[in-house]
């Protein structure tokens, strides 16, 4: 099986070398070792030091060369707006105040299907509606990439 011996962040890896894709949803982007299966069929084994975020358009480097490209999966999620920013804000804030995942757009935030907390949202003033969509909620403050940027995914 091949091995991948780094994860570079989007933009930083040659994607003309890409060889692959691997399409995966949230939860099995966030792996430290991983056996994953490309979109062309090759089983690939990503094994690291440490627990990462992959985000959409991140590269594995693999051993023999070349790389695959990540891509996120669209998943079943809520999607919350408000009539202005400052509602989303406050909406923002009652979900950290929950430590709940949220990704975190321009004008609207993403969460995982939650019927009571879609009922709070809707309830502080939020449009909440199911949506298909790549889910990739805020790391955090500590979070670091596997190069070790630092930089953040947005």
């Amino acid at each position: 099986m091949i091995r991948v011996l780094r994860v570079a962040a989007a933009g930083t890896w040659p994607a003309g070398e890409v060889v692959d894709s691997v399409t995966l949803d949230f939860d099995a982007r966030y792996r430290r070792r991983i056996r994953l299966t490309t979109e062309g069929g090759r089983d690939v084994l990503l094994d690291l030091d440490h627990a990462t975020v992959l985000s959409d358009g991140d590269g594995l480097a693999l051993e023999d060369g070349g790389w695959i490209a990540v891509k996120a999966a669209a998943e079943e999620v809520l999607e919350i707006t408000a009539a202005s920013s400052h509602d989303l804000l406050r909406l923002a804030w009652h979900l950290g105040n929950r430590h709940t995942p949220a990704q975190i757009d321009p004008h609207r935030l993403l969460i995982r299907p939650d019927h009571v907390l879609a009922d709070m949202l809707a309830g502080l003033g939020g449009t909440v509606r199911p949506i298909r969509a790549p889910f990739t909620p805020e790391a955090g403050a500590y979070h670091r990439h596997a190069d070790g940027s630092g930089h953040r995914h947005d």
